[in-house]
C-alpha cells in the first residue's frame, strides 16, 4: 500500500535553491510542486528570514512551537478580510478564545457528524448525478465548488436556492475579482478591497436578516440556537453572532474545495492509489489524513510576533509577521518516517493539515466527514477516471488548489 510519489528535485541538496528572498516568498505562493522546496526549508534550518519583518517557520518543532505559543505569537487581528471586527473564534487568544470554543467545538463534534452524514451523502450525490453519465466533467467547478457550500446550507437550516449566492459571497471575499487572495498582480488594490468590503456587508446583512427570522420563527438549526446561547455566563450579542457566521463562511467553504481537488488530482494521477479506495472503502479514513498531510491544501497560517523573541536561534523582532508552513512541517523527517512516500497504510500521522494549537480548525471533523463521504460516493459510482488528455493542472497561488481539474471516464 505504498507507492513512491516521483517529483523532480525530490531529493534536493540542503538547502539548495531556497536561500533567496525572492525564492523565499516565491515559495509561499508557488503550490504546483511545493513539497522539494519545504524539504529545502527545513534541510535548511527550519526557519527563514527572507525579509526584514517576516519569517517562515518550516520544521516541525519550529511550527509547533509557534502555534503552541499565541501569547507570543497571536492571531488577533492578523486576519482582514472584510471584516470590520474580529473574527471569532480565529481572531482571539486565550482567554477569550476559549468560551466560544466551548461553545462551538460540540457544534462539530463526531457525534453530531454522525447525525448529518445521510444530508452530506445526498448533497455529493445530487452533483455526481449531474455528471456520471457523460463520461467527464469539470471537477473543480462542478462538484468541488458547490458541494461544501450546498452542505453549509444544510447544517445551517438553509435553503438549496441560497447556493449560488453562497458562492458569490465566499468568492467576493476569498477571490476579489476572479482572484485569489495572493494574485493580487492581477486585479487593482483598490478594486479588490471595494469588492471585500461590499462582500463583507453582503455578509452581514443576509445573516442579520436571517436571525431576524429565526428570531421570530425559531427553528431547530444552529442559527436559532446561536441566539439562546451564552458564553462564559453572557449571552451571545448580535455582533458575535454575525462575527462566528462570517468566519463559518469563509473558513470552512474553501478549504474543502481546495482538498477535493488536490486528492481528485492526486488519484487521478496515481491509479494504484486510486484503485485501493475502489477497491477497498476500508481505507478510506487513513487516506483523507494522508491526503492532507501530502497535500495540505491550506498550506501556511499567519502569527504575529508580540514580543521579541528567536525561533531555532533566529531572532524574532517584535511586530515580525511568522508565516507558519503547515505544509512543510508535514513532511518533515523528525516527525514522519519516509516523509516522501504517500501511504495509506501509514499507523502514526500527526498531520498538521487542520493547523494546531488552539486554534486548530473548528470544523475539522465536519472536513473529515465531507472528504471521506465524497471519496466513498464517487468511487462507489466511478471506480475509474483520469486527467482529461492535454489538460494541464493549474494551482492557485497562496493556497492549493487546482483551478481547473477535468476528468474522464
Amino acid at each position: 500500500m505504498t507507492q513512491q510519489v516521483e517529483a523532480e528535485g525530490t531529493e534536493p541538496a540542503p538547502g539548495a535553491g531556497y536561500g533567496t528572498s525572492d525564492d523565499a516568498l516565491e515559495g509561499l505562493l508557488d503550490l504546483a510542486d511545493p513539497q522539494p522546496r519545504y524539504k529545502g526549508w527545513i534541510d535548511g534550518g527550519g526557519v527563514l528570514c527572507p525579509i526584514d519583518g517576516l519569517a517562515i517557520a518550516a520544521s516541525r518543532s519550529v511550527v509547533d512551537d509557534v502555534l503552541r505559543h499565541p501569547e507570543t505569537f497571536t492571531s488577533r487581528d492578523v486576519v482582514q478580510l472584510g471584516n470590520v471586527r474580529p473574527l471569532i473564534p480565529l481572531s482571539l487568544d486565550p482567554p477569550d478564545h476559549l468560551g466560544y470554543r466551548k461553545l462551538l467545538d460540540p457544534l462539530f463534534a463526531p457525534k453530531r457528524m454522525d447525525a448529518i452524514e445521510a444530508d452530506i451523502a445526498a448533497r455529493v450525490n445530487h452533483f455526481i448525478d449531474a455528471v456520471a453519465d457523460r463520461g467527464g466533467c469539470n471537477f473543480t467547478e462542478e462538484l468541488a465548488v458547490p458541494f461544501p457550500s450546498a452542505v453549509f446550507l444544510g447544517l445551517m437550516g438553509l435553503p438549496w436556492e441560497e447556493l449560488d449566492n453562497f458562492l458569490r459571497m465566499k468568492d467576493g471575499i476569498i477571490r476579489p475579482g476572479g482572484a485569489t487572495l495572493m494574485e493580487a498582480e492581477s486585479v487593482d488594490p483598490a478594486e479588490r478591497k471595494r469588492i471585500q468590503d461590499q462582500t463583507a456587508q453582503d455578509i452581514y446583512d443576509y445573516f442579520n436578516a436571517v436571525l431576524d427570522e429565526r428570531q421570530r420563527r425559531p427553528e431547530d438549526d444552529i442559527l436559532s440556537g446561536f441566539l439562546q446561547a451564552e458564553v462564559d455566563g453572557r449571552r451571545l450579542t448580535r455582533e458575535d453572532i454575525l462575527d462566528i457566521c462570517f468566519l463559518f463562511l469563509i473558513a470552512g467553504l474553501d478549504t474543502v474545495t481546495d482538498s477535493l481537488t488536490c486528492f481528485f488530482a492526486f488519484l487521478a494521477q496515481h491509479p494504484d492509489h486510486r484503485r485501493q479506495i475502489a477497491e477497498n472503502p476500508a481505507v478510506i479514513p487513513a487516506a483523507v489524513e494522508e491526503l492532507l498531510r501530502w497535500e495540505t491544501p491550506v498550506p501556511g497560517v499567519p502569527r504575529m510576533a508580540t514580543t521579541e523573541s528567536e525561533l531555532a536561534g533566529c531572532p524574532v523582532k517584535a511586530g515580525t509577521m511568522v508565516m507558519v508552513s503547515l505544509g512543510a512541517a508535514n513532511v518533515d523527517p523528525a516527525e514522519f518516517a519516509e516523509p516522501f512516500e504517500v501511504r495509506f497504510d501509514r499507523q502514526t500521522n500527526r498531520h498538521l493539515g487542520f493547523g494546531g494549537g488552539v486554534h486548530r480548525c473548528l470544523g475539522s471533523h465536519l472536513a473529515r466527514r465531507e472528504l471521506r463521504v465524497t471519496l466513498r460516493e464517487w468511487h462507489r459510482r466511478i471506480p475509474e477516471y483520469s486527467l482529461k488528455p492535454g489538460s494541464e493542472l493549474h494551482y492557485a497561488r497562496g493556497l492549493r488548489s487546482v483551478e481547473n481539474l477535468e476528468l474522464i471516464w
